[in-house]
């Protein structure tokens, strides 16, 4: 049943702001699975143009652990995230130690 709910599960992904300088997205669902690496290449985007990234985790349910690795990844890379849950602040928290 673990590999089904891996195949259903979405991530929306919103551009809630996107200037010269800045892109913010507002993400929704799951970030399991292959979001993980949409949302990697998305960053990897933004970085290339030179502009600042900025995540609103506010609707995201669930990461698993490659979602919570590379939210940690993220926030080393400057990566601006706002929103986050008490329990996603947690898993990034744990990962670091």
């Amino acid at each position: 049943m673990r590999q089904l709910e891996d195949i259903t599960a979405v991530l929306k992904i919103s551009i809630i702001n996107d200037s010269d300088q800045v892109i913010a997205y507002h993400l929704e669902g799951r970030l399991v699975g292959p979001w993980v690496d949409e949302l990697r290449r998305l960053g990897e985007e933004a970085f290339a143009q030179n502009k600042k990234l900025t995540l609103d985790l506010e609707g995201v349910r669930f990461a698993d652990h490659h979602g919570v690795a590379l939210l940690q990844e993220l926030s080393q890379r400057r990566v601006s995230q706002f929103n986050c849950s008490q329990f996603l602040i947690q898993q990034v928290k744990e990962l670091t130690r």
